[in-house]
């Protein structure tokens, strides 16, 4: 297990956006991959849903992350969509169960990668890419959102309250 890397996941039924990030300095981020977990609209919701948690279960093995960064959830008006997101988020946790787990909602998000929770999609992309270096933004945008999860793990990991709950943690 790599003390220094993040899986941040964008939940979906239809896609989960996925990005595994690693910490190479005090402020440097490394994208080691990003992508999407697609599943068919035709197949049934429990054989969707095993194929996310398969897949992962199978970036978790791989990549071997300290922790899981994931999008809580935050719907208004669909309901029936909002039940098959938490249904497909469910899966990630429990493929995740042994790491260390932060949840984060869309606003905190664009606040820690973008400066503003009011921040629009583009901004956050262009953050991600400035502060990864990259020479392109992460496509599709569900891979994008995915990497601006794992970002604002590390980002939060620099404010001050996060930096005392670690020394309390390791003085245990």
């Amino acid at each position: 297990m790599s003390q220094s890397r993040v899986l941040g996941i964008d939940p979906g039924l239809a896609t989960v956006g996925y990005a595994v990030l690693e910490l190479t300095t005090t402020n440097s981020y490394q994208m080691l991959e990003a992508g999407v977990i697609s599943t068919p609209p035709e197949d049934d919701i429990p054989t969707r849903l095993k194929h996310i948690y398969d897949e992962s279960c199978e970036l978790v093995q791989e990549f071997e992350p300290k922790a899981l960064a994931i999008e809580k959830l935050f719907f208004k008006k669909n309901v029936t969509t909002g039940i098959n997101v938490a249904q497909a988020r469910g899966v990630v946790l429990l493929s995740a169960s042994e790491l260390e787990v932060h949840e984060y909602t869309p606003l905190e998000i664009k606040r820690r990668v973008a400066g503003s929770g009011k921040a629009q999609k583009i901004q956050v992309q262009a953050m991600i890419q400035r502060l990864l270096g990259l020479k392109q933004i992460p496509k599709p945008d569900d891979a994008a959102d995915a990497v601006a999860v794992a970002l604002c793990y590390f980002l939060e990991q620099r404010t001050p309250l996060a930096q005392i709950r670690t020394l309390a943690k390791d003085a245990k």
